[in-house]
């Protein structure tokens, strides 16, 4: 499908914003995303840093900028976050187990919405909950889909290994037994954006005594539901 707008620039600089949806990207990653010259791409990236729509990491590399955040702020467009609230409380009530959505934010996840279990013993994520990337089957689903270089990068100090991402796109979702905190299990899904990229995981966590050790077999087809729901809520409201 030809998603060009006869605007040269526009399309450039939608095709590097594009292009860092998937989460920290240094300049050579950018050109081979987008099929550009270096040059262009590099003047178009200093170009959005100007305007906050881009920004650089510690490590130097591009990431979306703090402008985008606050323009879908005021117009009210968080999508996910809109369609969230009733498909967690659905899983949540399906599941018995604390419900969450994470997104990427450079080298953490961030806890964007969230369903608590009312009562008993829960796994309590506070939305704007900052965790790592490195551990927890929602770091897995958000890393399993990047590219071969990201996919190095995120592996490295990581709990989990290559063989369990693998698992993971096999499957379609992730599960885990105490890799980010003792005693807590979790099992997530992908989200995807309109493009088809990864643009969150969906997922449930509670104590290993309820979930079990193989919290997949108990919950994984209806965590990947609350993906799908989410998925195609986002499409619906792309259209």
């Amino acid at each position: 499908m030809d998603n060009s707008s006869g605007v040269g620039v526009i399309d450039k600089a939608a095709q590097v914003l594009d292009a860092l949806e998937a989460g920290p990207t240094t300049l050579a990653q950018l050109v081979a995303a987008t099929g550009l010259a270096r040059p262009t791409v590099h003047r178009l990236a200093l170009a959005l840093i100007h305007h906050r729509l881009v920004s650089r990491d510690i490590q130097g590399r591009f990431v979306l900028g703090s402008r985008l955040v606050e323009l879908a702020s005021a117009a009210g467009e968080d999508r996910l976050i809109a369609s969230a609230g009733p498909i967690l409380m659905q899983l949540r009530d399906a599941t018995g187990e604390s419900s969450q959505i994470f997104r990427r934010q450079g080298e953490w996840r961030v806890c964007v919405a969230s369903a608590e279990r009312p009562i008993g013993l829960r796994d309590t994520i506070p939305v704007g909950t900052q965790l790592s990337m490195k551990a927890g089957s929602a770091a897995q689903v958000l890393l399993a889909w990047e590219d071969h270089d990201r996919l190095l990068e995120g592996l490295q100090s990581a709990r989990f290994t290559p063989t369990v991402l693998a698992g993971v796109r096999r499957r379609g979702w992730g599960q885990s037994l105490g890799e980010r905190e003792p005693g807590v299990a979790s099992v997530s899904a992908p989200v995807r954006g309109p493009s088809g990229r990864v643009i969150a995981a969906v997922s449930i966590s509670g104590p290993i005594e309820r979930l079990t050790r193989q919290p997949g077999r108990l919950h994984a087809e209806v965590v990947c539901n609350a993906g799908r729901l989410l998925t195609e809520a986002l499409r619906k409201t792309s259209d």
